[in-house]
């Protein structure tokens, strides 16, 4: 049976491979496209099983809101490279996680991988589909959601930087603030509260060998030490920090 231009270009709509490999898998199923598909959905698990060791150093990060607005998520999907990265498959798969963390739920990246999608496959299923169909390695990194009485806000920076904010009361503007000024500033926590003891006792001593090298009074390098202790808990504070949109005043 010859192998005609129409019906390669429609096993490449319905598999998303390229033109030769479609052309091979018609020649080997004498024509049949759905013998075709079935092979080639069975080959295109080989290839993602043997790319899925690839480094997928690239991706895209993506919010999706709840449409009651006290819930979100925010994901993390990589490629191995910028160019697949952008490609429109590609976010469109990313959408889909995030709406598949928001409507779902999952506990983990384990449970993630078997949510169902609106097509019924799961998403480790469509992950490895376009793995085969774009050639990387494609992995989800991490997600959260965030369930929330206060206001919930975002920020995305390109598609490199992603913040996801709730606050104890505020409004949608602030909250969106807040996310801008922590992707800009990148405080290591929230408060002072929540930063390791072990830290502080090492910058600590570093200051007061510093201090004391100046040669002043006990009683001078003990402020010295307490007010530079103060300046290095505020740079990497998120309340301590002053606000990117007015650095006259904290964002606490």
């Amino acid at each position: 049976m010859s192998i005609t231009a129409a019906m390669v270009k429609e096993l490449r709509e319905r598999t998303g491979a390229g033109m030769m490999e479609c052309k091979k898998a018609l020649v080997a199923t004498s024509g049949d496209i759905e013998v075709a598909i079935e092979q080639m959905r069975k080959s295109g698990q080989a290839k993602a099983d043997k790319k899925a060791g690839r480094v997928a150093a690239e991706g895209t990060i993506r919010v999706e809101p709840g449409v009651d607005g006290r819930s979100a998520a925010i994901i993390e999907v990589n490629s191995e490279t910028d160019f697949v990265a952008k490609d429109d498959s590609f976010l469109a798969f990313a959408a889909q996680v995030a709406n598949a963390v928001q409507s779902a739920a999952p506990a983990d990246l384990e449970a993630l991988m078997a949510v169902p999608l609106s097509d019924g496959n799961s998403v480790d299923e469509t992950r490895r589909a376009l793995i085969a169909k774009l050639g990387e390695n494609i992995n989800t990194r991490r997600f959260d959601r965030i369930d929330g009485a206060g206001a919930l806000g975002s920020y995305l920076h390109g598609q490199k930087i992603g913040v996801l904010v709730a606050l104890d009361g505020g409004d949608e503007n602030l909250a969106r603030d807040v996310a801008m000024h922590i992707a800009a500033s990148k405080p290591q926590c929230v408060s002072a509260e929540q930063l390791p003891k072990a830290m502080l006792d090492k910058e600590r001593e570093i200051l007061v060998e510093q201090a004391a090298d100046s040669g002043k009074p006990a009683e001078i390098i003990s402020k010295m030490v307490e007010g530079r202790m103060r300046k290095f808990v505020n740079e990497i504070t998120l309340i301590g920090q002053p606000f990117v949109k007015d650095p006259d005043i904290t964002v606490g």
